[in-house]
């Protein structure tokens, strides 16, 4: 009990350390994108904005996490194995940040497709080669390549669902506090530390992402960032003894990005369209189109994200038989729900 409570203060501190230096840091990045002129200007027809907006919001996400992380380690005495997957993270999350901030500054054009995957598949073979994986696939080799991915797939899905103020950081808090829920009990330290560090630091910069008068943009290094770290978080902890189907659970906490990647690529193929080129496809602004405003898009998909967090919960804790009746009906849910968004013109 008395590790518990330690423990406790110990992941309270990680939150708390980041969502402050994010509150402090984002005012402060977004008054030098705009000394700069690093913004985002609405000049593409895919653009949901309509005035230029600063977008050094990922920096100020990635700073407090890393910081967060960086104070923890001097606070407390990680073990070997914890220190090695926190420092995989920090810098597999420093490589894609960077990455995602100079496809920023390059836009509108951005990088080539070709060298962005290319970048984000070598972070996530190093990523794996470290030793951090899907652990419950054999052999090895099949093992490895889901992994990385899982990772690309993840990442890019953060980066894709980022087309309304907080769609992609709210997410990013659920999911983040998601994982917490389920590994908490497990004591997988390092997924809890660097699940309540991203939670705070995206926090923290989600109130100026709103504001309409100190409004600022994660940009690709925010969402690219996040979505790393989720991917690298979802592989580590064991999630149930109790039956197989538990091992799932990771696509129930991030359901909502997973979900966008995959009906926005069906919606391009369908079309005939590349799935790698943008478009309006997305759930969210197809809910916006019925009338839906963008602060209930984005509160309705946090919700969403929380009650399917406590559906993989649950998953991780009964019985198979009532594991795969879950999986059947959010299943079946997504179906329905995919056909009738479909039918939305935009």
């Amino acid at each position: 009990m008395h590790d518990l409570i330690e423990n406790s203060k110990l992941y309270l501190l990680a939150f708390l350390a980041p969502l402050a230096l994010a509150l402090i840091l984002t005012p402060l990045l977004r008054w030098f994108a705009l000394r700069f002129g690093h913004v985002d200007a609405p000049t593409a027809g895919i653009k949901t904005h309509k005035h230029p907006t600063p977008l050094l919001g990922g920096a100020a996400i990635f700073l407090a996490f890393a910081a967060g992380l960086v104070f923890m380690r001097f606070y407390t005495s990680f073990p070997t194995g914890t220190l090695r997957d926190l420092r995989v993270i920090l810098g597999g999350g420093f490589v894609m940040f960077a990455l995602g901030l100079i496809d920023d500054l390059k836009k509108p054009g951005g990088l080539r497709v070709g060298t962005r995957f290319l970048i984000q598949f070598a972070v996530a073979f190093f990523a794996v080669l470290s030793g951090i994986r899907i652990n419950f696939v054999s052999p090895d080799y099949l093992s490895f390549i889901l992994s990385v991915l899982w990772i690309v797939g993840v990442s890019n899905a953060f980066n894709i669902i980022d087309i309304m103020d907080g769609l992609s950081a709210s997410q990013a808090v659920m999911a983040a506090l998601g994982f917490l829920l389920i590994a908490f009990p497990s004591e997988a330290i390092y997924v809890n530390v660097a699940s309540v560090a991203l939670a705070g630091a995206a926090l923290g910069f989600l109130p100026y992402n709103f504001s309409k008068k100190m409004k600022i943009f994660m940009g690709d290094s925010g969402s690219l960032l996040c979505g790393f770290t989720l991917a690298l978080v979802a592989m580590g902890t064991k999630y149930s003894s109790v039956n197989p189907l538990g091992v799932y659970a990771p696509l129930f906490i991030l359901a909502i990005p997973i979900y966008d990647t995959l009906f926005v690529s069906v919606m391009r193929l369908r079309r005939g369209h590349s799935p790698f080129i943008g478009s309006r496809d997305h759930f969210a602004l197809r809910l916006e189109k019925i009338g839906f405003s963008r602060h209930r898009v984005t509160f309705l998909a946090a919700m969403a994200a929380l009650i399917f967090s406590v559906f993989a919960f649950l998953i991780t804790q009964v019985p198979l038989i009532w594991g795969a009746l879950i999986y059947l009906v959010i299943g079946g849910g997504f179906l329905l729900i995919s056909v009738a968004i479909a039918k939305i013109k935009i």
